[in-house]
């Protein structure tokens, strides 16, 4: 199997790193965005924890010292071992207080006028949370909880809910790289198809499979293995059709030729001879012609040489050519041209090829007795050529490949007179080439009409024919 010398990172290797990064940018972003709410959430539920404790304690402490002095002013042991569990720290503030750890003067002044604090504080550079409740029998108590403390739980479920995207990611990772080779495989099948095809299979078949566009490019393999088998199929069957019409003329010339050198034939007979083996060199000196020009039609350097063309002398010309020989043959030629001057800019010898080419591809199908026209007609932008015949006519599937090489020989030979189907690709090839275009359709004489259109100006001196 043909190879190349490409070596990149191959498609599976891309699809596990890409679904690899897609989920580690997932985890990188849901924890950028979940922790600052999870935190958020944390402190405002602590913050209400503190503040329920704070109720309790300043309760208690109420229910503990009914008109007691302020030393009997005591916390129960359960609700103390509480606040020491929970990294609580209290402080039992009196009327005259006037400083408390981590609370400002303005804010202890507020609790003992209004009976409640609530606030986020800071003792050396450490940030707290703060509640104080006053006392009925005078004074306060302030619970304060450091936030980290308080944001622990908040932390510890932050990694629980990392460590589990991360185990997320590590199970991906696997799933990808099945995936991508399960999506993989048509690909590598169509890959190795193509090489078949490059190294001259014309078999090859896939069985489309995986997503909609991958199974698209299975079906365009096959449609490409079919196109080229009936591309090369016609190429083998013009090569034959051009060959057999080669040999007719060389075998004639070769056997005349021996038959002077051998001296068979006689003195009266050289002249008539000589003319036949003329006629036969001349024969095959036109297919050959015809078989260059279809080469360099295909090529870069086939030019093109428009002129001012007289269309009516064009006409007149081609008209007392074909004229005479359709005399030969018993077939009435009749010439339809314009009445007045018509001039258009077209390279004359391509446009008296084209003709010709129309003209003797008529006679051919023509029997004895039938009709062939010419006609030259000015029309929008342009003008028309137009060769008509009484012959058989084409069919309309016959049409659509009429101007392609050898395609009317493969389905006619033997069956009615056909040349090599070189004639009419010339035709069509040439017409676009000057700008124009070729049709056939059903001449009302009963055969075929092909009609070429031609711009009065063509308007690329340069142009070359491809």
């Amino acid at each position: 199997m043909t190879t190349t010398g490409y070596r990149g990172v191959n498609l599976v290797t891309r699809m596990v790193l890409l679904t690899s990064a897609v989920a580690a940018i997932v985890v990188l972003v849901a924890g950028l965005i979940s922790y600052p709410l999870v935190r958020s959430a944390e402190l405002s539920q602590s913050q209400n924890q503190l503040s329920r404790l704070a109720d309790l304690t300043a309760a208690a402490i109420d229910r503990g010292a009914p008109g007691g002095g302020e030393r009997d002013r005591l916390v129960p042991q359960s609700l103390a071992a509480t606040l020491l569990a929970e990294q609580v720290q209290g402080f039992l503030v009196f009327d005259n207080a006037t400083e408390v750890p981590g609370v400002p003067a303005e804010e202890l002044k507020e609790l003992l006028e209004h009976g409640t604090l609530s606030f986020e504080g800071e003792i050396r550079g450490d940030k707290i949370l703060v509640e104080g409740r006053s006392l009925a029998s005078g004074g306060a108590v302030i619970l304060e909880q450091p936030v980290t403390v308080a944001g622990g739980p908040a932390q510890a479920g932050l990694l629980r809910f990392l460590l589990a995207l991360f185990i997320g990611l590590l199970i991906a990772i696997p799933i990808g790289y099945v995936a991508a080779k399960r999506m993989v495989r048509p690909l590598r099948a169509a890959r190795d198809a193509a090489y078949e095809i490059q190294g001259g299979s014309r078999e090859v078949r896939l069985t489309p499979e995986g997503p909609s566009e991958v199974a698209e490019i299975a079906l365009a393999l096959n449609s490409l293995s079919s196109a080229l088998q009936t591309s090369e199929q016609r190429q083998r069957e013009f090569l034959l059709s051009v060959s057999h019409e080669l040999r007719t003329p060389l075998t004639a010339v070769k056997g005349y030729a021996e038959a002077l050198a051998d001296d068979v034939i006689g003195p009266e007979d050289v002249a008539k001879t000589g003319a036949i083996v003329a006629a036969e060199a001349q024969r095959l000196d036109r297919l050959v012609s015809d078989l260059l020009d279809l080469a360099r039609l295909g090529a870069v350097h086939f030019r093109v040489n428009p002129a001012r063309v007289e269309m009516q002398e064009v006409g007149t010309d081609a008209a007392e050519v074909w004229r005479t020989r359709c005399e030969r043959e018993d077939v009435r030629f009749f010439a339809e041209l314009p009445p007045d001057s018509l001039v258009v800019t077209t390279d004359p010898m391509r446009l008296r090829q084209i003709i010709d080419n129309l003209a003797e591809n008529a006679l051919r199908v023509s029997p004895s007795g039938s009709v062939v026209v010419l006609a030259i007609r000015s029309v929008a932008d342009g003008i028309e050529v137009e060769v008509r015949d009484s012959g058989p006519g084409l069919t309309d599937d016959d049409m659509t490949i009429a101007f392609e090489p050898g395609a009317l020989y493969e389905r006619y030979r033997g069956v009615r007179p056909v040349g090599t189907g070189l004639g009419l690709a010339l035709v069509g090839r040439l017409a676009h080439g000057l700008g124009g275009s070729a049709r056939v359709t059903t001449a009302p004489e009963g055969g075929a009409c092909f009609t070429v259109f031609l711009p009065t100006v063509f308007n690329d001196p340069s142009a070359e024919l491809a």
